[in-house]
Order: structure tokens, then C-alpha cells, then sequence
């Protein structure tokens, strides 16, 4: 299973490619063209975090995981090895939905070793000024986001969803990051979004979109629910909890994994049988095939 295209900020070209993984091995990046140098999508490999996800280990990047580690999350894949040749992920359509419908064409395989959860037990809320982000127990995983921008298009936006039931495939996977073209110069000068095109993102005007139509009415705050599932996924483990975030961005987010591991009070492993939720929650991994 693989794909093409180029890096987000980067614009550099990239190749990628999925790989089925032993059960337990989580998922792990090889650099092809550092000699398959392996970087584990875990948080102690978090490395910027400012308009990306990005990790590093003994100096190798990766960066921009959010959207392929939300696709995981929403696809229920727990182990996979991800192979590129490149600094960046490519950005693709600038949505998770290339990555889901090419592990779906690829196909799932469930794995023998029951999925291990992490259970939120007691609540977790940070706040930085006006931006919040919190964990709260619960039975399943669902996600309530709230963005506040000053834009005609946007404005305040809220999203709650559940991500059970094909919930994400429906409601998230498709919607894509967007950005202003009045921030097109200074973010350029930073080194950033040099990939960026209409092709890959929602462009914005000072009040409407250069490349209607938007794929849905509130695609910008379905975004950041798909962001914030990407960058959860750096607990390494799929979490049984109710995440609330109003304002918050990746380096709350990833702050959020932060505390969560230092403080095993707040969760415990658990493992569930696939007949206690509504969708299979068993260990599944990429089948064998590429796509």
C-alpha cells in the first residue's frame, strides 16, 4: 500500500509506503533513505508542534504524522510500519481520507493479542490563556472540539462525535486543513507551507474560500477533531475517555499525551471484549497485501 506526493511545508517530494506489523509493535516510521532509521510514533519522540506534528529521534525527522496517525485511530489500526524517503509525510488531499480508503483497499487484519486500552480514570484540564483542552472518564472515545476564528466562514465552531460506528469515516476523515492567503507571505518566510496548494487545502480570503465548495459546512472545526485524533494517537494506545478542547492546537494537544504519561494515576490498561462496544475493537493490523 503506498502513495506519492509532497510535504505540506517542506514541499519536498515523498514516497510512502504501509507495512503490516507484528502485534505490539505499534506503529513505527523507517527513513528508506536514512537506512531505514526507525522512529516510533510514540511522545517521546515529539519533536515541533507549532502548525505540525513532528518527530524526531537522534536528529531524523518526521514530520507532519497528524493526518496518517488519525487515519490509524480511525481505521482501528494499532501496528504498522510506515516507510518513507522523505523528511515529510505527503500531504495528499490535505485530509486523512487518501490514507483511510488506502488501508481499506489494502484490507485489515485482526491480530490473536487482545487490544489494550488506556481507560481515563480520573479528569485531566489544562488551560494557556484562552485555550483549554481536558480528559474526562467515559466508556468509549469521543472527541468535542470548539474553534473560535475572526472569519465570516467561520466564526465559532463546535463539533462533538463519537468515534464509533464509522463516525470517523463519515463525519471526519474528509475534512481538510485550510489556511489564510493573507498569512501566505509570512508563513512562507518562516519556511513553512511551501508545499501548500488549492489542490491540498481549504485556501481562505478575507471573507470567503478561493477553491469552493467546502466539503462540509463546518470543515474547519471537523479538522481539528481530525488533528487532535493524530496527535492522541502519541499515547501509543487507543483511549477509552471523553476529550474536550476549546481553542486548544498541536501543542496542547500533544501536551495533553504529556501529562497523561507522566501521571499513571489518571488511566489504567484494560482490554475489552469486542461484544462490550458497539464496533470491533480488536487488534487489528494492516493485511498483507499493497494496494
Amino acid at each position: 500500500m503506498e502513495c506519492a506526493g509532497v510535504g505540506l511545508h517542506s514541499g519536498a517530494p515523498v514516497h510512502l509506503r504501509i507495512l503490516p506489523a507484528p502485534a505490539g509493535s505499534g506503529i513505527v516510521f523507517h527513513r528508506v533513505d536514512l537506512d531505514g532509521f526507525e522512529v516510533e510514533a510514540v511522545s517521546r519522540n515529539v519533536a515541533r508542534v507549532s502548525y505540525a506534528t513532528s518527530l524526531m529521534k537522534k536528529g531524523v525527522l518526521i514530520s507532519t504524522t497528524e493526518h496518517l496517525l488519525s487515519a490509524f485511530i480511525g481505521t482501528g489500526i494499532d501496528n504498522a510500519i510506515i516507510e518513507l524517503d522523505n523528511l515529510e509525510l505527503p500531504i495528499l488531499d490535505g485530509s486523512a481520507q487518501p490514507f483511510v480508503e488506502l488501508i481499506q483497499q489494502a484490507g485489515i487484519r485482526k491480530q490473536r493479542r487482545p487490544r489494550t486500552y488506556l481507560r481515563i480514570r480520573h479528569s485531566l484540564e489544562m488551560r494557556e490563556g484562552d485555550k483549554f483542552i481536558a480528559v474526562y472518564p467515559a466508556d468509549t472515545y469521543s472527541v468535542s472540539y470548539t474553534i473560535d476564528f475572526p472569519h465570516p466562514l467561520i466564526g465559532k465552531e463546535t463539533l462533538s462525535v463519537e468515534l464509533a460506528n464509522g463516525n470517523y469515516f463519515r463525519e471526519i476523515a474528509a475534512a481538510r486543513t485550510f489556511g489564510s492567503r493573507q498569512d501566505e507571505k509570512t508563513l512562507r518566510n518562516m519556511g513553512l507551507i511551501r508545499g501548500a496548494s488549492r489542490e491540498n487545502c481549504v485556501v481562505l480570503t478575507r471573507d470567503g474560500v478561493e477553491n469552493p465548495p467546502l466539503r462540509f459546512a463546518d470543515e474547519f472545526v471537523r479538522h481539528k477533531v481530525l488533528d487532535l485524533i493524530g496527535d492522541l494517537a502519541l499515547l501509543g494506545k487507543q483511549i477509552l475517555g471523553n476529550v474536550v478542547a476549546d481553542r486548544a492546537g498541536h501543542a496542547m494537544h500533544t501536551a495533553l499525551v504529556s501529562r497523561l504519561l507522566r501521571d499513571r494515576t489518571l488511566w489504567e490498561e484494560t482490554t475489552i471484549d469486542d461484544q462490550q462496544l458497539r464496533e470491533s475493537e480488536s487488534v487489528h493490523a494492516m493485511a498483507g497485501q499493497t494496494a
